[in-house]
């Protein structure tokens, strides 16, 4: 019996070693297993196929500078280098429409469809100095324009319409399962879990505040004097003021007037204010009750900036520039502030164009290399990146039912793209 207890004793003081190496040992095996899954899964994400386009809109001939949804028919408008001005049925994918709305020499650089405009109104805008309105008609474009603004300004700058908040949102749910895209490394477990917006009726979202642009249809361009913003009134043809008005220190040494986005805070009783970004990095906002100086002006960037969006609560918005990075910002009218809550890095520097959609859960960039990039807007954390076109992307956009994105490209392509759609309602 004595020898058996000797022999227990000695042999559970061994036991307990070789168990507790063996203990050691499964762990670093299992912490090695996981390691593994992990950079396999991480590696599987990273390689995973980005999404193709669910439609590939070809007829221009030459590089196709913008593109903009119809706010409430299933039409999509293109503008290229060449002046063609297209319309293309987004159910059919197929062109409804082909004009030469502006000089060849010049092109278009802008399209654009609002319901400030009606529901049978378009704006194309040249580098030939001028702004055109024009009458849609059974997807036909009508052979003179209702109206055109002689700006006599000859640059890259897209014209803003006036966007005005959204303040009525329905609740529905989003998902993303299914969607193949190639993550960064920050999106393996990034998802759209949070609410969006039902777009049934576009109008009912728009702001019904009173305020002094109704019945009024304003554009902010880039002025003839390359560092001011011009506002145009489309009823009269007429330039209705300038920032600064008066000679100012202002803009002095930011060089041209890159990008505009004009809109209504709101807090801001229905004045109009605008965004304008500049050449030397800077951007600057403007009260139009106050048009001598901007009412706040941060420097996001190091390079020009080239696109300006803000999202719909008119509270917010994305830059994007020809440096290496996109900056999401924050603003408070009543606190004259303009912060940036987020600065995403970019691999390749050079975006063209921004856009958030209306139900503020993505944003897109357009970029120099070739690629749109779609983000997280609330999170800043990337979902996608897009690689079907085969040179510069030149703009990017939104259908206002949040379904649809299309961009376009130097490679005279429009793609059309269904990302993350919010689902059906009965």
């Amino acid at each position: 019996m004595s020898g058996l207890a000797l022999n227990c004793s000695g042999g559970f003081g061994g036991g307990i070693r070789r168990v507790t190496a063996l203990l050691h040992r499964n762990h670093h095996l299992q912490l090695h297993r996981q390691s593994l899954t992990s950079h396999n899964l991480g590696k599987m994400i990273k390689n995973r196929a980005p999404p193709d386009p669910i439609a590939v809109l070809r007829g221009h001939r030459a590089s196709v500078t913008d593109v903009c949804f119809h706010w409430s028919k299933p039409l999509l408008f293109s503008g290229s280098t060449d002046g063609e001005f297209r319309i293309w049925d987004t159910a059919q994918h197929r062109t409804l429409s082909s004009s030469w709305v502006h000089g060849a020499a010049h092109g278009i650089m802008c399209v654009a469809s609002d319901p400030s405009l009606g529901d049978n109104n378009i704006i194309s805008q040249g580098r030939d100095g001028t702004v055109k309105l024009w009458d849609i008609d059974n997807g036909g474009l009508c052979r003179t324009p209702l109206a055109t603004i002689k700006t006599n300004t000859y640059h890259f700058c897209k014209l803003s319409l006036v966007k005005k908040p959204v303040i009525q949102v329905k609740e529905v749910q989003s998902s993303i399962r299914g969607q193949h895209a190639d993550h960064n490394q920050d999106t393996g477990e990034d998802t759209l879990r949070d609410s969006g917006v039902n777009i049934s009726d576009y109008q009912t979202y728009q702001s019904s505040e009173p305020n002094e642009t109704n019945g009024q249809k304003y554009i902010a361009i880039a002025g003839e004097q390359s560092s001011q913003v011009e506002i145009w009134d489309l009823h009269s043809t007429e330039r209705c003021a300038t920032l600064p008005q008066l000679s100012s220190d202002s803009t002095n040494g930011r060089g041209i007037c890159m990008a505009v986005q004009a809109f209504i805070p709101s807090e801001g009783q229905g004045s109009i204010s605008i965004l304008s970004g500049y050449e030397d990095g800077s951007l600057l906002w403007w009260d139009m009750r106050n048009t001598s100086k901007p009412l706040t002006s941060v420097k996001f960037h190091s390079e020009p900036v080239t696109s300006v969006s803000v999202d719909n609560s008119c509270q917010g918005g994305v830059s994007g520039a020809a440096d290496d990075k996109i900056v999401l910002f924050n603003m408070d009218y009543d606190m004259g502030t303009f912060v940036a809550r987020k600065e995403i890095k970019l691999e390749r520097p050079g975006i063209a164009d921004t856009s958030i959609r209306l139900d503020g859960k993505i944003v897109a960039t357009a970029g120099w290399d070739r690629r749109v990039r779609i983000y997280n807007y609330r999170k800043g954390s990337a979902l996608a990146i897009l690689k079907y076109h085969s040179a510069t992307c030149n703009a990017v956009t939104f259908s206002t039912d949040c379904r649809l994105m299309a961009s376009s490209s130097e490679d005279t392509t429009v793609a059309l793209w269904e990302l993350y759609p919010p689902k059906r309602t009965t």
